[in-house]
């Protein structure tokens, strides 16, 4: 189901990461914003001012304009289930932040909606449109370092959070944990990336070092066996930046390695005296995450990562909770 170009956008929840988005499209030419909708007066209209779309103080109502062909859900965690449940029943391709939702039931709500409209979801992973992520990948797929056994990745900084203004991401209940969950999200689903495998047992162990009146956890380890033999671990945090030299992330196979700090890669393959050294200019990951989006609509290509991707990455994500209550490792569910 294709859309013709400029594909139009509405936006909803323009507080917060909306503002990276909205910065997206305007340097995709095939895109335009035409509806925002967010529950806050004051947020709504300083959107629509800097947009001159129309403005929705329910999302509800967006997803039934009739100049609207696609969503970008850009909502707190826990709002994420019912908006794209709202958006693929009226027939709205979706661009949805992560974590796609919360639970294995809202997963299943996500991917009943999405079959039953025929409509196009992409989750918001954006890092994976790093470039030294793509050439990784490409290396991994080439063969050229033999089967993977190992892959590492890290996302952790220094955060001051202000316990007066987090908001919704000091509680559980509206988060669907801590860190984890949040930050955390990005080297869950690289390290599942770059693994190739499908996960199919996790152990963690969630840490609160430093932001103590968060619900959750501001600190996770995580382990992940995959069903192709490769191992994953990662660490991630809002407690401490990670110590210098720390690999953003690393691959380790039968026949060579690979790692980077997100911006240079380096591969050494057994046999060969040098590494192979590919350095990566910084590119906007959210403009070309968004990008990739309207192209799909217009072309009809899948997505990158569609609703079965970000269910997968959630899959990790609930295990690891579950095992850091049991302290055993658990398997992920499949929905």
């Amino acid at each position: 189901m294709t859309v013709h170009s400029p594909v139009r956008i509405g936006i909803i929840g323009g507080g917060g990461i909306a503002g990276a988005h909205l910065l997206g499209y305007a340097a995709t030419a095939a895109a335009q914003i035409t509806a925002i909708a967010d529950a806050s007066p004051d947020t709504l209209a300083q959107r629509t001012k800097e947009t001159g779309a129309r403005g929705y103080s329910d999302f509800h109502e967006l997803v039934q304009d009739p100049e609207v062909d696609a969503v970008d859900i850009c909502l707190p965690h826990h709002l994420h289930r019912d908006a794209i449940v709202a958006a693929a029943e009226a027939g709205k391709h979706i661009l949805c932040e992560k974590p796609l939702c919360l639970s294995a039931d809202e997963a299943r709500d996500v991917r009943d909606a999405v079959q039953r409209s025929g409509i196009t979801l992409m989750c918001a992973h954006n890092q994976l449109f790093m470039p030294a992520v793509a050439r990784a990948k490409e290396i991994i797929e080439s063969g050229t370092l033999g089967a993977v056994y190992e892959v590492r990745t890290t996302d952790s900084f220094f955060n001051d959070f202000d316990p007066k203004n987090m908001g919704w991401r000091a509680h559980t209940a509206t988060s669907g944990g801590g860190e984890y969950i949040d930050t955390g999200y990005h080297p869950t689903y690289l390290l599942r990336h770059l693994s190739g495998g499908r996960p199919e047992t996790v152990f963690a162990m969630m840490s609160t070092h430093r932001l103590t009146f968060m619900e959750g956890e501001d600190s996770a380890q995580v382990l992940v066996r995959f069903d192709n033999g490769s191992v994953g671990q990662l660490v991630t945090s809002w407690a401490y930046q990670a110590a210098p030299g720390t690999d953003r992330f690393s691959v380790v196979g039968d026949n060579g390695s690979l790692s980077s700090d997100g911006t240079v890669l380096r591969v050494k393959v057994r046999g060969e005296t040098n590494e192979r050294v590919y350095q990566h200019e910084p590119v906007d990951t959210f403009a070309a995450e968004i990008a990739d989006f309207v192209e799909c609509l217009t072309t009809g290509r899948r997505p990158l990562n569609t609703e079965d991707d970000g269910i997968e990455v959630l899959g990790i994500i609930l295990a690891a909770y579950e095992s850091a209550r049991s302290g055993k490792a658990e398997r992920v569910l499949t929905v």
